[in-house]
């Protein structure tokens, strides 16, 4: 687009809605986009701005001024209402404008921000396109606002013309380097599109030394390999191992995504949940319902007794009432039982009646056995009460009364498409009470656990370890991990495969999807950059596999890839006629380091079996803040997800995390006991003791208990 792009500025502040003199964030974004616009945009004082309050129906007004007539804005940047207050609606304001979503510059946006401080993961920022125009919301801060905007300002033209109509296969005529090269932005200008407003250092030469219970813990001498070479220095590469020491990669070829954009891209190539129906069982506990459960009886089926007394006759008239005060005959007694109904109750007698007991017909009250005496017993045996006196006449009828349906209402709603049956019983309880014999719920998967490696020795080896054998751990912790999680109808201990090339691991495989029927595999090891780690190119070269990614940027567990293998499904289980049908099935291809495994299975296994399990919105772990208990180090080049236990701590009425002491991937004593990952931005220096940090939460809080 030849011509400048025209960009509006809307500041939503109460306070500057009264007093525009007190907003400072239109000035601050003018000068970005003057000086680092690469003069796309026209200039800053023809710059439309505008000033509404925390208002979302002034916010749409003046959203849609700008987007709906042919006098469009290319670009829309709000600042303000993006954190968690009451009066924050810009979001719910722009949400429902959006004709489509953006969610890479809302990702680009927080990966720059959480460079900064770990605070940015309370914004709440939308993004995306309304007609012809690109609309961004920004932070209500001057300096959160600029550096929102300068993370993602390099991209912002290209969008707005393609926004606009541009010719897409024109735009794209000469490649993604060239599209690079006219934004100024590519590898070699990589930091300055990440975050303009930071200078972040990419050295990978760091050491680990953690600060725990108010002690330092020097672990001198462990620093991260550090290449010395660039990748114009190295030879070509290939990850197929036919071709010999020769040719073998030097350095991964796949490119490195973050930990949010590789969810991202696992949730988008896990299938959706297959609905079924399931006879009632406790074999439900995890499974999702896939659509609304009505009741089938009501709860109770008959009016019944919330207390051990005597059913009576309450005359309807107040006046009539004192009667009930006196000695009445015994005529029945009820039980809580299945087998009869007790007879009718006539008028002058009174029937012995326990909690749960059906209500004799006639009866429309009990009195509680506290407010009678026993007046006679019966003749000969003295065994029961013949006689009662009942000493009070405050008694009205339903009294102590439990109407039929009062707890459930026949064809009433008890459970809804999405919830899930948990462990603790309650949702059991439900279906059961309710007499649902066959549940709508989603097919949980199938799941098998590999690990990969000449030196992997199973538990079971009897004896010592000799030369450079070591025992699997990963398998026991990840089928131990899985099965917890309640999301899986399987979970298959599928042994170790040797590093054998084009026989074992790829024999394993295929039995895995084929007689085994698994709907996921995860492995652990052979993902790095050794002739005998041979996962990837065994699931692209034999298995005809795509590999989505093969690194991510996190510590541990940077090797992590996921793939999908075709596989032919079989008639009976799918929808097609066709038996070449082919099945996307996946795979996790964790690292072999303990702690690798266990926290990329938490952070990119999970959500994907939740949505395969039906979750309406898989979410993985659940987010907490936690004060440190200790200083901890963070790691310059890559967010860290580093183990801690978290308890409650009642001095401070609040979660405390202690970290589990020297992190290194390999070292298995770091996930033991542990059950929250922090989540350290990368950045130099520490998070200091007393600070608040986020976490991801794996298991039951300490000294609480609870799944």
């Amino acid at each position: 687009m030849s011509q400048p792009l025209h960009a509006a500025i809307l500041i939503v502040s109460d306070t500057a809605s009264r007093d525009p003199s007190t907003d400072k964030s239109a000035a601050v974004l003018s000068e970005v986009f003057r000086d680092e616009g690469d003069q796309k945009w026209q200039a800053t004082n023809h710059l439309a701005i505008k000033i509404v309050p925390d208002n979302k129906e002034q916010i749409q007004n003046v959203i849609k001024t700008w987007t709906d007539g042919g006098d469009f804005k290319n670009l829309i940047v709000t600042t303000g209402g993006t954190g968690f207050t009451p009066k924050d609606n810009t979001p719910e304001a722009v949400g429902p404008l959006l004709h489509r979503h953006a969610p890479g510059l809302v990702h680009g946006m927080l990966s720059a921000s959480l460079q900064v401080t770990p605070f940015a993961a309370m914004s709440r920022p939308v993004a995306g396109v309304r007609n012809r125009t690109i609309i961004v919301t920004l932070p209500g801060s001057p300096k959160g606002a600029k550096e929102n905007l300068q993370s993602i300002i390099k991209l912002l033209p290209h969008a707005c013309s393609q926004a606009a109509g541009e010719n897409s296969r024109q735009a794209h005529a000469g490649g993604t380097e060239k599209l690079e090269k006219d934004a100024g932005v590519g590898v070699g200008a990589q930091a300055t599109v990440v975050s303009n407003a930071h200078t972040h250092s990419h050295d990978h030469n760091h050491d680990h030394s953690h600060h725990h219970h108010g002690h330092n813990h020097d672990h001198g001498g462990h620093k991260v390999p550090k290449a010395h070479t660039t990748p114009s220095e190295r030879p070509p590469q290939s990850n197929d191992p036919r071709l010999g020491a020769s040719h073998r990669a030097r350095q991964s070829p796949y490119p490195m995504l973050s930990v949010t954009d590789a969810v991202a891209m696992i949730l988008q190539n896990t299938p959706s949940p297959t609905a079924e129906e399931r006879p009632f069982s406790t074999d439900l506990v995890g499974c999702i319902v896939s659509s609304d459960i009505k009741a089938s009886e009501a709860v109770p089926a008959y009016r019944a007794s919330i207390v051990d007394g005597y059913a009576v006759i309450v005359p309807e008239a107040v006046s009539e009432r004192n009667r009930l005060k006196g000695t009445f005959p015994v005529a029945s007694v009820s039980h809580a039982q299945a087998s009869s109904m007790p007879p009718p109750l006539k008028a002058g007698e009174i029937a012995r009646i326990t909690t749960g007991a059906p209500l004799p017909e006639g009866a429309n009250a009990v009195v509680m056995v506290e407010d009678t005496t026993i007046a006679s017993l019966t003749e000969g045996d003295n065994s029961e009460e013949k006689e009662v006196t009942i000493l009070t006449a405050d008694l009205t009828p339903g009294e102590n009364i439990r109407e039929p349906g009062s707890d459930i209402l026949l064809n009433t709603i008890i459970l809804q498409k999405g919830d899930r049956i948990s462990p603790l019983g309650g949702e059991i309880g439900v279906l059961a009470a309710s007499g649902t014999h066959t549940v709508p719920v989603y097919r949980r998967p199938r799941i098998g656990v590999l690990s990969t490696g000449d030196e992997v020795t199973d538990i079971s080896h009897p004896g010592p370890l000799t030369g450079g054998m070591i025992r699997d751990s990963n398998r026991p912790s990840l089928l131990a991990l899985i099965t917890s999680w309640h999301l899986c109808d399987e979970v298959i201990d599928l042994g170790i495969a040797r590093d054998t090339p084009h026989s074992e691991l790829e024999t394993k495989l295929r039995h895995a999807y084929g007689q085994l029927n698994l709907d996921v595999v995860i492995t652990t090891g052979g993902v790095s950059m050794g002739e005998l780690d041979l996962l990837k190119p065994t699931i692209e070269r034999s298995l005809g596999g795509t590999i989505h990614f093969g690194r991510v940027n996190m510590k541990p567990g940077k090797p992590t890839t996921f793939a999908t293998i075709p596989v032919k499904a079989a008639t009976s289980t799918t929808s097609t006629s066709d038996p070449s049908h082919r099945q996307s099935r996946l795979v996790f291809a964790l690292p072999g380091n303990p702690a690798s495994a266990l926290v990329t299975a938490n952070l990119f296994l999970l959500p994907s079996l939740q949505k395969l399990a039906g979750l309406p919105e898989p979410h993985g772990l659940e987010r907490i803040l936690v004060t440190l208990a200790g200083r901890v180090r963070c790691d310059k080049s890559r967010p860290e997800y580093h183990r801690c236990t978290v308890s409650f701590d009642k001095g401070i009425g609040g979660l405390v995390a202690v970290s589990t002491g020297m992190q290194r991937s390999s070292r298995v004593g770091s996930v033991g006991g542990a059950n929250g990952l922090l989540c350290l931005p990368a950045r130099e220096g520490w998070v200091e003791g007393g600070e608040r940090c986020e976490c991801l939460l794996m298991g039951s809080l300490l000294g609480i208990g609870g799944q």
